[in-house]
């Protein structure tokens, strides 16, 4: 009886020395990449939050100087932030900031680099669409219509595209474009819901154009009244 089940344990081992024999190095192998690639995730995490902590503490340095009225040390922050986390929410966000302290201290050319970096650089469609938008505000003050609407001409969000509509309206009114500068009020309009603030500010547009709001098509369910450029 023993020696049958020395036998039969004996054929099971060669079994799996068989197995292991063929399919072992594939198993290790696999193993490997299995766990070879959580651990890989679990580093970039760690990296992802050990970034983000970092660009956090320099985003603070921005705000701070920019509170402060020192425009030169934001700028000087957001340069480092930019520099070194310029992936991250912070840095697209410090950009922003220092471009709006920029244009309060009457320097165009700043903040016109600072938005041109978000729009182009930002993982965050909402950022970039915010930057655009801004963008092209500070473009028209210079009479750069052109280079204006180049920038509202990218894809936005839906909820950025009624402001987008709107701004595109300023630049052809201010073109002499009175057809389609009462186009894109239109779409503006219609665009956002209709209990939207800012749809009282395009009816004024609408109604110097000729244009009665009330014959519009209604207004479609929409977020964009919330949105802020």
């Amino acid at each position: 009886m023993a020696s049958h089940l020395d036998l039969e344990e004996q054929e099971q081992l060669d079994q799996i020395k068989h197995f292991w024999k063929t399919y072992g190095n594939l198993i290790s192998w696999l193993l490997i990449v299995v766990f070879g690639s959580i651990a890989a995730m679990n580093g970039w995490q760690w990296y992802q939050r050990t970034q983000s902590s970092k660009a956090s503490g320099l985003y603070e340095e921005v705000e701070r100087a920019v509170r402060g009225g020192d425009l030169a040390r934001a700028e000087q922050g957001f340069a480092d932030v930019k520099d070194k986390y310029g992936s991250t929410v912070f840095a697209q966000q410090a950009g922003l900031m220092v471009a709006q302290a920029a244009a309060d201290k009457g320097k165009p050319d700043a903040a016109k680099a600072a938005l041109q970096w978000v729009a182009d650089k930002s993982s965050d469609e909402g950022l970039q669409a915010v930057a655009r938008l801004r963008l092209a505000g500070l473009l028209v003050e210079t009479k750069a219509y052109d280079e204006a609407l180049k920038q509202l001409g990218a894809e936005v969000p839906e909820e950025f595209k009624a402001l987008v509509a709107d701004r595109r309206g300023d630049i052809y009114n201010l073109q002499g474009k009175k057809a389609e500068a009462k186009a894109e009020y239109s779409k503006a309009y219609q665009g956002l819901a209709e209990g939207a603030e800012y749809r009282r500010l395009l009816e004024v547009k609408l109604t110097a154009l000729g244009v009665d709001p009330k014959s519009l098509a209604p207004a479609k369910e929409a977020t964009s009244g919330t949105a802020k450029s």
